[in-house]
């Protein structure tokens, strides 16, 4: 990976002009017409980063926590590159941040598809944190919601992604605001937590110093979205440069591209989180059968159906 990410720099160093060309291509051609799209209708006001020295983003992680969660913000914020004060790219390669696992214990944990991670700290001794990012993971231990809480109190942004916004709910710092979260779970987390207003179809929602991302991929809009917020637009269009990523969702948190995600489940699905139904589980309610995916959410729908029906056909 070293010797990747050498080769990675190298190239930038010499390939100023013409990834230069490649930001303005970008942003001209973000939408139809050439227009940039709109900014993230939760956006808010730039971040500032340090004088000296990188800012520290930690990983909170436990076994079962989601790869591509923690793994896609991990790249963006490695492959950051800095604009000079002129506004022109700092092609050195050289990131503004330093990223890092955290954990109970620092032992062995196993993520997604059966990944192994040693973390690099445990919660007594990890440094302080600027931007915190929590994956979708097995764990919300008192220790892993404790160690949340109290790094929070320092940090510019804490972020959750994907179902991870169920580990920041319990926390307690997301009361009172928008969040969002993979599709399948928004009604859970509605019923769940009632005093969050879950926003449907978002890519992310940003409420200053907190903030949530959709499902999965969606971490790494919000990751570009933060880089943007600390270090401007030009970085962050550099970043997803060196990623070859080409989506805009970072741009428009609620754009056209994730629409989908914000009508109200169509068809024989769950009408929970809108998965594939198995027949033995249903449940009739105003003259109607409806299916479920599993015995849970055949149970939470028995306990509120109308409900569960009200926010699965909210938009």
């Amino acid at each position: 990976m070293k010797n990747d990410t050498t080769t990675r720099r190298t190239l930038l160093k010499g390939s100023a002009a013409s990834l230069a060309a490649l930001a303005a291509a970008s942003a001209v051609s973000a939408t139809p017409g050439g227009a940039l799209p709109a900014r993230n209708p939760t956006s808010v006001a730039p971040l500032t980063p340090p004088k000296s020295g990188l800012i520290p983003v930690a990983f909170p992680i436990s076994d079962g926590a989601v790869l591509i969660d923690f793994a896609g913000p991990w790249e963006v914020f490695g492959n950051a590159t800095l604009a000079s004060p002129d506004g022109t790219m700092d092609m050195s390669g050289a990131s503004g941040f330093r990223t890092f696992t955290v954990a109970e214990r620092k032992t062995m944990i196993t993520a997604s598809g059966g990944m192994k991670i040693t973390p690099d700290y445990t919660f007594e001794n990890a440094p302080a944190a600027k931007v915190i990012v929590i994956p979708a993971q097995g764990s919300e231990s008192d220790a892993l919601l404790g160690w949340i809480r109290n790094a929070a109190r320092t940090a510019d942004m804490t972020m959750s992604v994907c179902t991870g916004a169920f580990v920041l709910a319990k926390t307690g710092l997301l009361s009172g605001k928008r969040a969002t979260t993979h599709h399948g779970s928004y009604i859970n987390l509605a019923m769940q937590y009632p005093d969050i207003r879950v926003m449907r179809g978002y890519r992310f929602v940003d409420e200053g110093n907190i903030a949530s991302a959709g499902g999965l991929t969606c971490g790494i809009d919000l990751a570009m979205h933060v880089v943007e917020r600390y270090y401007g637009r030009d970085s962050a269009v550099q970043a997803a440069l060196n990623l070859e990523y080409q989506g805009k969702g970072w741009m428009d948190a609620s754009g056209a591209d994730n629409a989908y995600y914000a009508k109200p489940f169509a068809g024989n699905v769950c009408p929970v989180c809108g998965m594939a139904v198995d027949a033995s589980l249903k449940s009739d309610f105003n003259g109607h059968t409806y299916y479920f995916c599993s015995s849970s959410h055949k149970s939470l729908f028995d306990k509120s159906p109308q409900a569960i029906l009200d926010l699965q056909s909210r938009t």
